[in-house]
């Protein structure tokens, strides 16, 4: 399962079940059964028969007469509606479709399996089923997450990579850090003994130099074993340094930044947002509360001027400018490089948007990367970066932490938390919008606008 969804699905066709049946072929055979089916109905020949025939067995061997029930469980698991395996893939959120990601891959029942962030857009209870079904997976498991307690659950091996070096430990992501930090710590001290010792050496060695012969032969005994121990010193693992993002002071606005009146949005038939109307000052910290496809990020659009609303207003206050921050990262152009992404209105030379970069943990050739072929981390630290560029002094951010680790989710949050500008976000990540120190909540799909409470955050991690 990757990070990045593929758009339109896996599937024969766009929909949601087909996607998730190509896990084991059965989309191919599920379409080939149906037009044999209406074959067989147009012309019952022997050979039209014994088309069906041959194809409903494959079927039923394949297990498709069971995928009813299988999938069922899934979806109850995962807490993803049943009715969504009719819709479009491209109709679903990013939460729907990460759970949809997840439905496919544990539907396949691979001997190997690999997830790439698959805790992403899940909710507790989701995270929680999920965490059980890999413990008991009976094939391989490899995955990439900063989700600790997916680490620390569900896995028996940490590969450790830094500096395009792999180390193996043995054990949970738990024994993994005791681990590193005692080798840290060892690596440490042997290397500062073998300095100690070395700095010995070759003081005495400088002493015998310029004495006798006989002590000008023990100095170059000791110049050859000071090479010996240099050629062979103990290699020191560098600690990991404390993340710091930072923000530009934001430009003062008008007293009332963002005005919202009557908002709705629909997709055809389907209405996702009704009648949303609030207002947001200077200064406020809006924090929008939801499940997954109750029209969220749709909402972030509208109000990043991103999307036309069906019905209804936005208008933004006296010198307000908006920086959006995507879910799926829509405002980087993948085709271009990481630095020609960031605006250079005011960063006008190139060695201050690669400073810039580097200040986000883009450093070097990934400056100029394509943006397309960057992690989903990396594409987080990059928008960032395009926000910290484009001096706007109010946010409009969805779901900003997601495939940060999480050392960059706490930079982030006490980045934003010390940044005097407005702030609109909608997140699931319970100690960010703590970090955050919110002053309203948006209520979806109540659409109800109010004042911060301290018990909303049991609601924020509710997908």
């Amino acid at each position: 399962m990757p990070q990045v969804p593929v758009p339109e699905g896996l599937g024969v066709d766009s929909s949601v079940f087909s996607h998730v049946l190509s896990a084991r072929g059965l989309d191919v055979l599920d379409d080939q059964l149906h037009k044999a089916r209406k074959a067989l109905a147009t012309s019952p020949t022997e050979e039209t028969i014994a088309e069906f025939s041959a194809l409903e067995e494959r079927y039923r061997l394949a297990g498709g007469y069971e995928v009813e029930g299988r999938l069922g469980r899934l979806a109850d698991g995962l807490g993803f509606p049943q009715e969504l395996f009719f819709a479009e893939v491209t109709s679903l959120s990013g939460g729907q479709r990460r759970r949809a990601d997840l439905i496919r891959v544990l539907f396949q029942e691979p001997d190997v399996m690999v997830l790439d962030e698959p805790t992403n857009h899940l909710d507790r209870s989701a995270k929680l089923w999920l965490l059980d079904e890999l413990a008991n997976l009976r094939g391989a498991l490899l995955v990439v997450s900063h989700d600790l307690r997916l680490l620390d659950r569900a896995i028996s091996k940490v590969l450790y990579l830094r500096d395009a070096t792999l180390r193996e430990f043995k054990g949970n992501y738990s024994a993994f850090r005791a681990q590193l930090d005692a080798d840290i710590t060892r690596r440490e001290k042997t290397s500062s003994a073998e300095e100690d010792r070395i700095a010995k050496m070759r003081a005495q060695a400088d002493k015998w130099r310029h004495s006798t012969e006989a002590q000008a032969r023990k100095a170059k005994i000791l110049d050859r074993q000071v090479t010996k121990l240099q050629a062979n010193r103990t290699e020191v693992i560098k600690r990991e340094r404390k993340v710091r993002f930072n923000l530009p002071e934001p430009a003062r606005a008008g007293a009332v930044v963002l005005r919202v009146g009557r908002l709705a949005v629909s997709y055809g038939e389907h209405r996702v947002l009704h009648d949303v109307d609030f207002a947001v000052d200077r200064g406020d910290r809006v924090v929008v509360i939801g499940r997954n496809g109750v029209g969220k990020s749709s909402l972030l659009r509208c109000l990043a001027g991103m999307q036309v609303p069906t019905r209804g207003t936005v208008e933004t206050g006296y010198r307000v400018a908006i920086g959006y921050f995507a879910q799926e990262h829509e405002q980087i152009d993948l085709g271009a490089s990481a630095i020609d992404n960031v605006d250079d209105a005011v960063l006008v030379r190139e060695s201050d948007r690669r400073s810039l970069l580097g200040s986000f943990g883009l450093t070097g050739n990934t400056a100029s990367q394509r943006a397309g072929s960057l992690s989903g981390g990396e594409r987080a630290r990059l928008s960032l970066a395009m926000l910290s560029a484009g001096q706007a002094n109010l946010l409009v951010l969805d779901e900003p932490t997601n495939n940060l680790d999480p050392a960059s989710v706490a930079a982030v949050g006490a980045m934003l938390a010390a940044w005097k500008g407005t702030i609109v976000a909608v997140s699931h990540d319970g100690p960010f919008v703590e970090a955050l120190g919110p002053t309203h909540a948006l209520h979806l799909p109540e659409e109800r606008y109010d004042l911060w409470r301290d018990e909303y955050l049991d609601h924020v991690e509710l997908r």
